[in-house]
């Protein structure tokens, strides 16, 4: 899980030249060359997921009640003997393969509560979803022998439609959702009083960064509830696990804003020192967002097609070892994310060098950073669809 699932367009503009000029005229959107790191090496996500999958632990017990008290499975076996699930940025594994299997047990247990009597074997066909040009091939090498349900990889964007109408009883999307499907455009223009100059994210930006990037979070959950309404059968449920602040609270305050800034001003660092250009920093940003609680709850009344059963924030162990932040486990873990974006952009010659530094730094401020760690920043979001 937590993938990028987006379309293959350009993600970013290398605009050349130097302060001045007139606006670009771009569409920056993710392509689909950009995918988590594949295979088992050092970086690889299949390596370092592990914070990923302490989030998702961390939500378990709640999972399992909202499918035991909301989720009618006896009305879908009813129809048919079985049961789609689908997982939206399922990435490489192994965390797609123990969740859909853990969702799987709490259906069969609730299928027992409710058919006692019944003789109906159920079967369950379960779709692992990312963009095209996620490692499938990992993926399903890695896929556990004798699992109790049928496979299939579906590739291709969540910010659209994937299934036929109504195929879907439960859909699941964990760390995926942080990622936009694009750099909001105003970020790139020089002319724009959101034009990012000297930052690769929305930590510590001017007010009109930050619209810019919640505008975008805002059109994208339209389009991804908008696409999983059509899909999912009415009664179906869908499961949501997305980093997460407080209402109100800024960015800023949060531990990861520090990553950000670090990765920022190590990538001015080699500028200044003339290993990469200024331009490709400036022309650079993130396409991530954190979302409030009441920004969720915003889109799913918008769409106005799923009931709310838990919208909450929760608290993820995250990188914490002895009540401080791991380092290098976290730079690690951000790496295997996220050097697709990096290589892309600025090459692959400088992006150990940026790292290194990133690292160096975060050791070097570890105090501010281990004080901004804040608990409540995930977030889970059940949905029935109406």
């Amino acid at each position: 899980m937590a993938a990028v699932a987006s379309d293959p367009t350009p993600l970013i503009h290398s605009g050349g030249g130097g302060g001045g000029g007139g606006s670009e005229s771009v569409r920056p959107t993710l392509p689909d060359s950009l995918h988590v790191n594949s295979g088992d090496g050092a970086y690889s996500y299949t390596r370092n997921s592990y914070y990923q999958k302490l989030g998702a632990n961390a939500v378990k017990g709640r999972i399992e009640g909202a499918i035991t008290m909301k989720l009618d499975v006896e009305k879908f076996c009813s129809r048919s003997n079985i049961i789609r699930m689908a997982d939206f940025g399922c990435a490489v594994g192994p965390n797609t393969f123990d969740t859909m299997q853990d969702i799987l047990h709490y259906i069969q247990q609730k299928y027992s509560l409710q058919c006692p009597e019944s003789d109906k074997t159920v079967e369950f066909l379960v779709f692992f979803n990312d963009q095209r040009s996620n490692d499938f091939n990992t993926l399903f090498t890695s896929l556990p022998r004798d699992t109790p349900y049928f496979a299939a990889g579906v590739p291709g964007s969540f910010h659209r439609r994937l299934f036929p109408e109504s195929s879907i009883h439960l859909a699941h999307c964990s760390y995926a959702l942080h990622w936009l499907s694009g750099v909001p455009e105003e970020l790139l223009d020089r002319n724009s009083s959101a034009w990012n100059k000297g930052r690769i994210h929305y930590t510590n930006a001017p007010n009109e960064v930050v619209r810019a990037y919640a505008a975008r979070f805002a059109k994208d959950m339209s389009d991804f509830l908008s696409a999983r309404a059509t899909e999912i059968v009415h009664g179906g449920m869908m499961i949501l696990i997305v980093p997460g602040i407080p209402n109100e609270m800024s960015y800023s305050q949060l531990a990861a804003s520090a990553m950000y800034k670090h990765m920022a001003s190590s990538f001015l660092d080699m500028a200044h020192e003339g290993l990469i250009s200024e331009d490709e920093v400036d022309s650079f940003n993130l396409p991530i967002y954190t979302p409030s609680p009441e920004e969720m709850e915003a889109a799913v009344e918008k769409n106005g097609q799923f009931g709310i059963e838990i919208l909450e924030l929760t608290s993820n162990p995250d990188s914490l070892i002895d009540g401080r932040v791991d380092m290098e486990g976290w730079v690690s873990h951000v790496r295997a994310a996220n050097e697709g974006m990096f290589v892309k952009h600025f090459g692959g010659d400088v992006i150990d060098e940026m790292f290194d530094r990133v690292t160096k730094k975060l050791f070097m401020f570890s105090e501010q950073v281990n004080s901004a760690y804040k608990d409540l920043t995930q977030l889970l979001v059940v949905l029935t669809r109406k």
